[in-house]
């Protein structure tokens, strides 16, 4: 490994390190409750003009945590971060921090967001009670591609949550949301 590998390594730990070492009461980085909100209502309305299948969900879902801005960047490591809304119905109930690394063949930056539709109570339950939840762990989590969102319907959908990546952007390939830590915080005001 070259020094450059080395440090780049060496600080993209450290980041991660701190990330998701802040106190979930006061994340000195998060936005106000009211741009997540903002940002959150405006991604989610987005998604479902242009997906029927997540709109049918969104019906039914238990609750339904909005990412609307993450920001991945990479260079052999990567780092990925955003904040969402989790919403029953119109009302949001809590606020969350997404935050992963990786490591591996990448180049580039990328901008996305998600959702994450929560179809059971105790698969809500577990988010909301859990420290952070580690996607790919805990409840059962299926990402919705373009063709299984055609035929997805709320009678078909089994299982614990549905995740939904939308509003990609940037010049990298590749992305994913498995190993993401989603932590509960509170907003700056």
């Amino acid at each position: 490994m070259t020094p450059f590998v080395a440090v780049a390594v060496a600080q993209v730990a450290l980041a991660i390190a701190i990330l998701t070492t802040i106190n979930a009461q006061a994340d000195p980085l998060a936005p106000s409750a009211s741009e997540i909100d903002h940002k959150a209502s405006a991604a989610l309305s987005r998604l479902y003009s242009q997906n029927a299948g997540a709109r049918a969900l969104g019906t039914k879902a238990k609750g339904v945590l909005v990412f609307p801005d993450i920001r991945k960047g990479a260079f052999i490591l990567g780092a990925q971060f955003g904040y969402g809304a989790l919403r029953r119905g119109r009302t949001t109930i809590g606020y969350y921090r997404t935050s992963a690394a990786s490591y591996g063949f990448q180049a580039g930056v990328k901008q996305f967001g998600y959702a994450l539709f929560f179809m059971t109570p105790s698969a809500l339950d577990y988010l909301e009670k859990s420290a952070g939840w580690a996607i790919g762990t805990g409840p059962s989590i299926v990402v919705v591609d373009q063709g299984m969102a055609r035929s997805l319907t709320t009678t078909s959908a089994r299982s614990d949550v549905y995740a939904f990546v939308f509003d990609q952007k940037g010049l990298m390939g590749g992305m994913g949301i498995e190993g993401s830590k989603i932590t509960q915080i509170s907003p700056g005001s």
